[in-house]
């Protein structure tokens, strides 16, 4: 029985094409599906949100929508998702999409999308929240990131438990087993002990 009722996916407003990465949102549209998980996204008719948008609705799945007003007055709103939730601001979004969901899935995407990253991340890290948190790493798309993270560590900006705090898959199917299955132990010492090692 999956402890994962509704997933929060974060991904780009634009799409570049890539072959890789439309079968990558094909594939986690239907293990949403399959496995009766409602997708969580920001709302938008465009880019990545709105080509794994229509593929969640094509199959059958449940998809929320949360965007803002002045979003949705630009007409980038997607018109045909089981529910759209309008916000006054980028904010309240991000809150009531965290809100929503049982956890959260990175895909590739731009600013937006690792700021998004990194929010829950933190709040993750600080115990706001014991949802999980995994980056389908589409191509290496995310190599990098997983890199710099690693430098952090090295550095002693970050402890190794909490970099490990997120699930890094090519797979659809196996993120979302792993997240089904996460148990969050933040290392909660952060604040108390300034020494890093």
């Amino acid at each position: 029985m999956n402890k994962i009722k509704a997933l929060c996916v974060y991904c780009g407003s634009n799409f570049n094409g890539d072959e890789s990465l439309r079968g990558a949102i094909k594939e986690l549209a239907q293990s949403l599906v399959q496995q009766k998980i409602k997708l969580v996204y920001g709302g938008g008719s465009v880019g990545v949100m709105g080509v794994l948008a229509n593929d969640v609705l094509e199959l059958g799945g449940e998809v929320t929508g949360v965007i803002p007003q002045f979003l949705m007055d630009k007409e980038v709103g997607h018109k045909g998702v089981t529910e759209m939730i309008l916000t006054e601001n980028m904010h309240q979004r991000k809150q009531k999409m965290a809100d929503l969901s049982d956890g959260f899935v990175i895909l590739p995407g731009g600013f937006g999308t690792l700021e998004e990253f990194f929010e829950v991340l933190t709040w993750l890290q600080l115990g706001l929240h014991n949802k999980p948190i995994g980056v389908l790493n589409v191509n290496g798309f995310y190599d990098p990131l997983f890199a710099q993270m690693e430098v952090m560590v090295q550095h002693r900006f970050l402890k190794p438990a909490n970099r490990d705090l997120v699930f890094n898959e090519q797979s659809a199917k196996t993120l979302i087993d792993k997240m089904d299955n996460f148990s969050a132990t933040p290392d909660e010492v952060w604040f108390k002990e300034r020494n890093l090692i």
